[in-house]
């Protein structure tokens, strides 16, 4: 076996070797499939501009590349070509955790080789994967004399797409990050965004337009400059360059998932592909799994973060939590509040927290044991209040504490204002960073180093955008970066379509942390969530994380054990996945096969209108009979009156020639349960 191994690995090796040329503008080259085809070639002046085909048909129209610099002249024109080299490339890996266990990686690489014609003669290589499934791309300089200190002032690369269509974005550098809602517009009418910024071109084909890989470089937001055309636009870092670099340095890949529809949109794997595999080693000591907390009291406003008669991280209230975890089969508890810093005005202002000391009504070690003696993990949490050299300080204490306590993983949290990042150089001095600028970016590998050295994995807030980096570094299970289900407890709730949307958009850049599961439907002072039971159910499958909360509290999740059940029973790690259907902000209805078992789960959520969602249940191994246990909305749920809270809980049995239909209430979903008959 190893010998065969060893063959297919050489000839693999073999075709992946590297095809160099000399070349005259422009050059074309195609995916494995012939699928997608890029060219590059020049405008006037010799200014550089790349082209993108799916099937012929022109998905973005020449688009400018370059750069603008703070201290050296521009990099856009008098450009020439000096080669081209050409490999392809074709591997199968595996995911420690995920969606899929397996993944193909299987793309035609492309990489062109240009130089100034001017006294200058600086030299660069735009390096192209093409997959059947889209591209990515990415600017590659080795070092030079005359770069070898490069200040970025902007990247000049454009987005010029062939025909209008619809664009589903948010703002971007606004105070709130990245937890805004998204518009529904032209895309001639897009304004500045963060990425992903999702697209349905006037002919149906979907496209989403990221990066990839965000490493020592400033995110990249868009804005429209004429037209349908979008220009990169940088995160701004303290200093005057948005990014600096010294000796060869690559940027992000920027990417283009292009699908026929929104379902081929979720099912790509380029953003996973265009990072480098894991660089930490064993995780066999991370397990996917779900959590309770004290949390949800304090977004309600019931209890507080801070020390005194509201606390909520107290021992006796731990404890319960236990107590439900363990007698619930719920493997974690996550604490907030538990550590000293928490009192006063922590908000953009965290230098006070220590995450090694607790709060003295918080016997660390009291409930470390307990936990322990009852089968369940304490999930920790360690808020920077957006200091984040202060935590940086304390990563071998805090991560230390943490393994010391069986605590394997940390929710981390920068609640600060963007461009509020309190950055201290060893020197003392003083800076304001981006959640999504240069340092920052760093700042995560960091974090993500610090905490696999005790084996600890993370779960980053108010982060900065996710771009595949879970590949790298898999201890970075997941982050929030949008409006997750805090936002259902305050005024001015989610929309129904908030989901929909998400699957979309925020969910291509990885797992969310959206904390779902409040079957009380209330938020602060008892108002009313825009949701159905049902819907809470569905999110479980819909919206994908390894670790996710089951975010209502003890009391009110006995109030409702019947639908509790599912939450009880769903999985956080699948070996498969598939979008069954769905349109961006719509609706959507997604199966995955439990990881290490037969069982499949199936969620689907709408929108604020009332609608079914039909599909074909070949997803299940032929020949076997399953019981569907089904979660629906009733026949008179509504989001918008107390009928919320009304569901339909069902058995049938079903095969793989079956198709099913669920009946999706105004602001509804509907969660099943497909268990294999023995």
């Amino acid at each position: 076996m190893r010998k065969i191994a060893t063959s297919l690995a050489l000839a693999m090796l073999a075709f992946a070797t590297p095809v160099f040329a000399q070349a005259k503008a422009p050059v074309t080259a195609t995916s494995p499939g012939g699928i997608v085809s890029v060219t590059l070639g020049f405008e006037g002046e010799g200014r550089p501009v790349y082209s993108v085909s799916r099937k012929g048909k022109p998905i973005l129209a020449p688009s400018r590349l370059g750069f603008l610099f703070t201290d050296a002249a521009k990099l856009d024109r008098r450009i020439e070509i000096t080669g081209t080299e050409t490999r392809d490339f074709d591997e199968t890996w595996t995911q420690p955790w995920g969606e899929w266990t397996s993944i193909r990686n299987h793309y035609r690489e492309f990489k062109v080789h240009l130089k100034e014609t001017t006294a200058l003669g600086r030299v660069f290589t735009v390096s192209f994967r093409l997959y059947d499934d889209g591209v990515g791309f990415r600017y590659e300089f080795p070092g030079q004399p005359n770069m070898a200190l490069t200040s970025i002032a902007e990247e000049l690369t454009e987005f010029a797409f062939a025909q209008d269509g619809t664009a589903w974005w948010k703002p971007a550098f606004l105070w709130n990050r990245e937890e805004y809602l998204y518009n529904k517009t032209a895309l001639s009418a897009l304004g500045t965004a963060d990425t992903p910024v999702t697209i349905k071109l006037a002919d149906g084909t979907h496209v989403a337009l990221h990066e990839a890989a965000l490493v020592d470089y400033s995110g990249m937001a868009v804005a429209r400059t004429e037209g349908n055309t979008l220009r990169a636009q940088l995160t701004p870092g303290a200093g005057r360059p948005k990014v600096e670099k010294q000796g060869a340095w690559t940027t992000p890949w920027r990417t283009l998932i292009i699908a026929d529809d929104a379902a081929g949109l979720y099912m790509s794997h380029l953003m996973l592909n265009l990072n480098e595999p894991n660089k930490l080693g064993d995780m066999s000591w991370f397990k996917p799994g779900k959590f309770v907390g004290v949390w949800w009291n304090m977004i309600k406003g019931e209890w507080s973060w801070a020390r005194g008669p509201k606390h909520g991280a107290t021992t006796a209230n731990v404890m319960r939590y236990i107590d439900f975890a363990a007698a619930q089969g719920i493997p974690n508890v996550l604490v907030e509040g538990w550590n000293v810093g928490w009192d006063g005005d922590w908000f953009g202002n965290g230098w006070e927290m220590d995450f090694a000391r607790p709060t003295e009504d918080f016997d660390a070690a009291k409930l470390a044991a307990y936990a322990k003696k009852k089968g369940v993990q304490l999930v920790g949490h360690h808020e920077t209040g957006g200091a984040a050299t202060h935590y940086e300080n304390q990563f071998d204490t805090a991560f230390k504490y943490a393994a010391d306590h069986n605590i394997t993983i940390v929710k981390t949290g920068y609640v600060t204002d963007a461009g509020q990042i309190e950055r201290v150089d060893p020197d003392g001095t003083k800076y304001r960073e981006w959640h999504e600028g240069q340092w920052m970016s760093n700042h995560f590998v960091r974090v993500a180093l610090a905490a696999y050295k005790y084996k600890v994995a993370f779960d980053s807030h108010e982060p900065i955008k996710g771009t595949g980096l879970q590949r790298t570094y898999p201890n970075w299970v997941s982050r929030e970066g949008s409006r997750g289900m805090e936002y259902n407890s305050w005024a001015g709730k989610n929309p129904p379509e908030h989901e929909a949307n998400l699957v979309f958009t925020r969910m291509l850049e990885g797992p969310m942390d959206f904390t779902p599961g409040v079957l009380s439907l209330t938020g602060e002072n008892g108002s009313a969530i825009l949701s159905t039971k049902a819907k809470q159910l569905a999110l479980y499958v819909v919206i994908y994380s390894p670790v996710v909360m089951a975010a209502d509290t003890p009391e009110n999740y006995a109030l409702h054990m019947p639908a509790f059940k599912f939450i009880r029973d769903v999985p956080t790690d699948w070996s498969e996945t598939r979008v069954l259907n769905g349109e961006v902000g719509d609706y959507v209805t997604i199966a995955r096969k439990q990881r290490g078992s037969e069982q499949w789960f199936l969620g689907a959520v709408g929108d604020e209108e009332s609608r079914t969602t039909s599909f074909k249940l070949d997803f299940l191994t032929p020949g076997k009979r399953y019981i569907a246990e089904i979660y629906r909305d009733g026949d008179d749920a509504d989001y918008r009156t107390p009928a919320r809270h009304s569901i339909v809980i069902e058995q049938r049995t079903v095969t793989a020639n079956d198709a099913m239909t669920l009946r999706l209430a105004p602001g509804g979903g509907a969660a099943v349960r497909f268990r294999l008959v023995k």
